[in-house]
């Protein structure tokens, strides 16, 4: 497979072979992989963020796998993966499954059983000494999607997490996480948000919550907006830290932009100084504070408010050695603005 095989109409690369869908998948799933390694390992979350993270990079993994499965013998339709800034499949893919599966019953009553399809197959491939057709591999491929792919566990465009009790040394009593599918750069991003209430019991305010944060806080946006909105639509919940993670752009062959780091591993690619699967993951943590507090409103509604400080914001790059190095020689002022040093993750292998 070289790069001149991968459609990139607009601003989408369209995966069209059962080669590119493999290969693609192996991508996303090793990379999401070695990241939450290293942010375990480079203590960038604490043990209940990384626990929140892992969950919601595992919903990411196994939608990707879904629509692997989905697509890998559509002769009509393709999976499209964004090339701006992204690296990651475009967010209606997502939404395709979420209408594919509220449909499941009804598809799988029309779909063929499983018995009679394995009987075909070994008939056509030890009998017939044929291959099996494509059309009947599609098929087999929509019974295993429609009869093992779950919907509640597909990533939406907004995922709500629980309200726990905060960890020890934070500097607030509770907390809770949500993830979002960013529909304007198709990206995925992970929040967390410390708080206190002034309340008795915060499951007395729990759907609200989760309301506000899905209406004010389901899109990138500057997060010191967010907080306000947050803050102000919330009259007993006390914000006190919020943090963002902000997953891509995934460097890699299916990218197509401006970035630095992308330009660098697609012209190492495409002089062959680095392999076809070479990647690199941008990562970027922004985390804001509250201090003192405010009056807002007129004299017969005023609410405390929170005071808010500036936005702390840290970029990371994950990347095998050998990217690493290409990286140093070709964007080292990209680099120097790094929270830290590029972050070396393992070489991704695969059978080209």
């Amino acid at each position: 497979m070289s790069i001149n095989q991968i459609v990139t109409p607009l601003d989408s690369a369209v995966l069209d072979s059962k080669e590119q869908y493999v290969f693609y998948h192996k991508m996303v799933d090793f990379v999401l992989k070695e990241l939450i390694v290293k942010v375990q390992q480079q203590q960038l979350c604490n043990h209940q963020e990384l626990t929140f993270f892992k969950q919601y990079c595992d919903l990411l993994l196994y939608s990707i796998e879904a629509m692997r499965i989905k697509y890998m013998y559509d002769e009509e339709d393709n999976m499209k993966v964004d090339l701006t800034d992204s690296g990651f499949p475009n967010y209606l893919e997502f939404r395709y499954l979420h209408n594919d599966l509220e449909l499941r019953n009804e598809y799988i009553d029309r779909l063929q059983d499983t018995h009679s399809l394995k009987v075909e197959f070994l008939d056509t491939l030890l009998r017939k000494k044929e291959p099996v057709k494509k059309s009947r591999l599609f098929q087999a491929s929509s019974v295993v999607y429609y009869s093992s792919v779950n919907q509640q566990y597909i990533f939406n465009r907004f995922v709500q997490g629980k309200i726990i009790e905060a960890p020890e040394n934070s500097n607030a009593n509770l907390m809770t996480s949500w993830s979002f599918y960013d529909v304007s750069n198709n990206r995925p991003y992970v929040c967390y948000m410390y708080f206190d209430y002034d309340g008795k019991r915060i499951e007395d305010q729990k759907e609200e919550l989760y309301q506000v944060l899905k209406e004010s806080a389901d899109r990138e946006m500057p997060l010191a907006t967010m907080a306000y909105n947050i803050d102000r639509k919330l009259t007993k919940i006390f914000p006190k830290h919020i943090k963002r993670i902000d997953l891509g752009p995934l460097h890699n062959v299916f990218a197509k932009d401006e970035n630095e780091i992308t330009h660098a591993v697609l012209s190492g690619i495409g002089k062959k100084e680095i392999p076809l699967e070479s990647y690199a993951l941008s990562l970027k943590i922004d985390a804001i504070f509250s201090g003192d507090t405010f009056k807002e409103g007129g004299f017969f509604s005023k609410q405390t408010m929170q005071k808010w400080s500036d936005v702390i914001p840290q970029k990371y790059v994950f990347a095998p050695h050998r990217i690493i190095q290409l990286l140093h020689n070709k964007t080292p002022e990209v680099l120097n603005k790094l929270a830290k040093p590029p972050i070396q993750v393992a070489d991704l292998k695969i059978d080209i």
